[in-house]
């Protein structure tokens, strides 16, 4: 399964041919200046909540690709009323096969709402169960007991997981939820895009080592077989 980063909380996966975008927010994001938004292919978008930085590249990349938009029901909503048909509503608790694989919509501890402050829907997580692989993307989400649940959705290949703090969990937290899901491999989001979240990247990869993990930080643009 390749995946690549485009900064902040927005990557994409490839997987059974098909290009899974999560959290489109490239263009405001100064860190991926050098990317072009023009050229990220999606066939689906999945959007974690309705903060500007998670969604705010959705609309030109959704009416560009062509991409079936996925995520909650205010979002989706908001979406329809900004010119997207091609979309699917998908709320904690909810699950469902795409042609890629099946994915589990679960609750993610946080704040949610649109640029004008209306309610968002419940901030969600996604975990994917595919040939390829598997993986749990927790969102913009802090650490909570009911986490250790999704160990029984099946064995997990990696998490992708925010360690910038503050606004979400950070390192320490990221730890503890890849030892309750038994992950060795974590993709690290939601980090350096502001000065409150940025993080010393030794020092952070050094403490996913001392506790026997790998964290991947991905140079934004880059892409890595997981």
């Amino acid at each position: 399964m390749k995946v690549t980063y485009y900064g902040h909380s927005c990557f994409a996966v490839n997987v059974g041919g098909k290009d899974v975008l999560f959290d489109p927010f490239i263009t405001p994001n100064d860190l991926a200046k050098h990317i072009n938004v023009a050229d990220v292919k999606a066939d689906y978008i999945f959007v974690s909540h309705a903060h500007f930085d998670h969604m705010n590249d959705g609309i030109n990349i959704a009416l560009r690709t062509g991409a079936k938009v996925v995520a909650n029901w205010e979002i989706y909503n908001w979406f329809g009323k900004n010119g997207i048909t091609n979309a699917q509503p998908m709320n904690p608790g909810g699950k469902w096969e795409f042609d890629f694989g099946k994915v589990k919509c679960v609750p993610a501890h946080h704040s949610s709402s649109f640029p004008d402050g209306s309610y968002g829907g419940v901030a969600s997580g996604f975990v994917f169960h595919t040939a390829e692989g598997s993986f749990y993307y927790t969102g913009d989400a802090a650490l909570s007991l009911e986490m250790q649940l999704i160990k029984r959705l099946g064995k997990l290949d990696f998490l992708v997981a925010p360690i910038g703090d503050l606004l979400t969990m950070g390192p320490d937290d990221a730890i503890e939820l890849a030892k309750w899901l038994e992950v060795k491999e974590v993709l690290g989001v939601h980090y350096d895009t502001f000065g409150f979240i940025q993080i010393n990247h030794e020092e952070v990869k050094k403490q996913f080592a001392d506790a026997g993990l790998n964290l991947r930080l991905l140079p934004i643009g880059a892409t890595e077989n997981f």
